[in-house]
């Protein structure tokens, strides 16, 4: 893989991931670009002990434009995008319309004495799995996944040493039914400046665990899952793809690799290639449930990056908001008011329909 980064018009980073070593990036970014935003504001709310990010400058961003103007394909000709070159294999680059930034101003003002409030200073990018506007992740060859694996790695390890920067967390929406606002098949990556609630939460699990039995609890539950079999979709031998037992999503599927590793920088050549197979496998078995693309999103956990490394199993949580051909799953009064999900579809069920599909 050719690795070539060079510099937006804006000053913005952009890096080609190219899997031919004769590939040449040197096509300038020729737009006028007004300068990036400044980074938004974190407050932090202590009736839950989270932090919110306020990022006014995002109400302003590209939401979903026709195919001949979308921002993620090549540039070619007259028609300039985010990607000057006029193809590209894999690129990543940061977000024009950021939620965490470097890029910081000035220290913001205490809101009230219960309510701190500091820069949002970390990092959002943007990964374009393809320069085909109408492919998907789905459609993507081993290889590309692959590429996009090992570039989400070199990211993870780039941010993590970035001053501040507590937690890696890449991922993708697909699909206007999860709120896309560019349908060009692409993920993100946020670099953000404490460990989010959900990996405080699960960390907290895993630390009474360890305490308790001196396991690993990830690990533990994914042996218990490949011993059970009933839920589990698909396997080989370096990962395996299952529905959790209190899966919360209609669709839920763990992508998981084996070995206990904190991220994917950790995971070695040999796990590398053997995810894409099964992941294709898992993403199309998704398509083919309802004979229609599957909105989901892939989210992948990463332990953090400066603490409590050794309770972290590197996997991936994909899930759907559709549970019928023709319905989707809501968040209503028990999950967003006191966050208990309630799941129309038993995980047994989800996992028999995703082996047949």
């Amino acid at each position: 893989m050719k690795r070539t980064q060079i510099e937006l018009a804006d000053g913005r980073e952009l890096i080609y991931f190219d899997e031919r070593d004769d590939a040449v990036r040197d096509q300038p970014d020729r737009r006028e670009l007004p300068p990036p935003p400044h980074a938004s504001q974190l407050r932090y709310d202590p009736l839950t002990d989270e932090w919110v990010a306020v990022a006014v400058h995002r109400q302003t961003r590209t939401f979903l434009p026709p195919a001949d103007q979308c921002p993620l394909c090549p540039s070619r000709g007259d028609r300039l995008s985010e990607i000057p070159a006029p193809d590209y294999d894999v690129v990543v680059f940061e977000n024009r319309f950021p939620s965490l930034s470097q890029r910081v101003a000035e220290e913001p003002a205490e809101i009230t004495p219960f309510t701190p409030v500091r820069p949002g200073r970390g990092k959002c990018e943007v990964v374009c799995f393809t320069d085909d506007h109408n492919a998907s992740f789905a459609s993507l060859s081993p290889g590309r996944v692959r590429t996009v694996l090992d570039a989400i790695a070199d990211r993870t390890t780039a941010l993590g040493e970035l001053p501040g920067v507590e937690q890696i967390f890449p991922f993708e929406n697909r699909g206007v039914e999860i709120g896309v606002t560019l349908h060009h098949p692409h993920g993100q990556i946020y670099a953000y400046p404490f460990v989010t609630p959900r990996t405080r939460t699960m960390l907290a699990a895993a630390r009474r665990h360890f305490e308790r039995t001196g396991g690993n609890l990830y690990a533990d539950v994914l042996a218990a899952e490949r011993a059970a079999g009933d839920r589990v979709v698909a396997s080989n031998q370096h990962w395996t793809a299952y529905v959790p037992a209190a899966a919360r999503w209609p669709f839920e599927v763990h992508v998981a690799p084996h070995r206990p590793v904190p991220d994917i920088p950790a995971l070695d050549d040999a796990e590398r290639d053997a995810f894409g197979p099964l992941y294709l496998d898992v993403l199309r078995r998704f398509d083919g449930l309802f004979d229609l693309p599957m909105p989901y999103i892939a989210a992948w956990h990463q332990a953090p990056v400066h603490v409590d490394r050794e309770l972290g199993h590197l996997h991936l949580q994909l899930f759907s908001i559709r549970r019928a051909k023709d319905k989707l799953k809501y968040l209503a009064g028990s999950e967003s008011g006191m966050g208990v999900f309630i799941n129309d579809i038993a995980p047994e069920r989800a996992a028999e329909l995703l082996r047949a599909a």
